[in-house]
């Protein structure tokens, strides 16, 4: 799979989040309008097979994910055509694509035979976690994802008890540290968000500012954070293409964050106020994601045109000089 194909869902996830968040944002309707016109192309969902691994859960997310109201889109083919694999079932799912799976069949309101968001939740790596023990080992995607599933990326309790929920927050804390320290912007852009979705906020927190503020001195002047981590952060002699197979991921996500944290608590306006104060002067909510998102949203518009790789091509520059 391409990182334009890819970029493509995030984009979409992106999307939804920001109707919630902004939705009178007049941005967002750039993004809009490349999530339905990509949706409705028939290539798409065929280039989300190429790599048999993640065929059926990339598939699941475009069916979860068309713009709401969307005509002349075949992702409903594509939704019946898994329910007729018998991928909406338990079998030969580990913990966390059981998870997965149930969150984007409850998004895409398909019936499935899945399991509770209770026993799921039981059967993650973070419920079983003890308290105390070193995060070192903990795959970060999978404690975040697993927080975001259970929450709906914030939009309701995790349903966790008082003590699992202290658990789960001390090592989601810990694991911001942690990758703050080591300057890892992806995963730290995650685990601010996750620490919002167990019901933190990230900008008082001790963890939470910290990752803020380094987001906030990485992020280039069209709003981009150039890489995953700082250690492979993108220069001046990176090419376009290079810039963005390395820049969409984590750039993604921090408006994702920014978006959720800076929207829906007091104090973090958006439509153009200043969000993240105690991160040391980060931009604010509505300006980054509409640099970020609009950014992407250009890159990606080419994503199934044509065939072979479509991350090699060069994309075209957005507004306000965005790679």
């Amino acid at each position: 799979m391409t990182p334009r194909v890819k970029a493509l869902l995030q984009l979409a996830l992106l999307c939804r989040h920001w109707e919630r968040a902004a939705p009178a944002d007049p941005a967002l309707a750039e993004v809009r309008a490349t999530v339905e016109r990509v949706w409705r192309r028939p290539e798409y969902p065929r280039q989300l097979t190429l790599d048999p691994r993640y065929s059926q859960p990339f598939r699941l997310m475009y069916g979860a994910l068309a713009p709401a109201g969307l005509t002349g889109s075949p992702y409903p083919d594509v939704l019946r055509g898994l329910a007729a694999e018998g991928f909406l079932a338990p079998r030969g799912k580990s913990p966390y694509l059981h998870l997965e799976t149930r969150y984007y069949a409850d998004v895409a309101g398909v019936a499935h035979r899945l399991h509770s968001y209770r026993d799921l939740w039981a059967a993650s790596e973070l419920a079983r976690h003890g308290g105390g023990r070193s995060v070192a080992g903990l795959e970060v995607c999978n404690v975040t994802h697993t927080v975001f599933y259970l929450s709906d990326f914030g939009l309701r309790d995790p349903g966790l008890d008082a003590e699992d929920l202290r658990r789960a927050r001390d090592v989601v804390d810990r694991l911001t540290d942690r990758c703050t320290e080591r300057g890892e912007w992806d995963l730290s852009a995650k685990l601010v968000l996750a620490q919002h979705c167990l019901g933190l906020d990230p900008r008082q927190t001790p963890s939470g500012t910290a990752a803020l503020r380094m987001l906030a001195e990485a992020q280039s002047a069209d709003g981009a954070i150039p890489g995953r981590c700082a250690d492979q952060r993108a220069d001046d002699a990176t090419t376009p293409a290079a810039f963005f197979r390395m820049a969409y991921q984590a750039t993604l996500v921090a408006a994702l964050s920014t978006l959720i944290v800076c929207g829906a608590r007091p104090g973090g306006e958006t439509g153009g106020s200043t969000g993240a104060r105690s991160a040391g002067g980060a931009r604010s909510t509505t300006a980054t994601a509409t640099a970020t998102a609009t950014a992407t949203a250009t890159a990606t518009s080419t994503a199934t045109a044509g065939t072979g790789d479509a991350g090699a091509r060069t994309p075209a520059p957005a507004a306000g000089g965005a790679r």
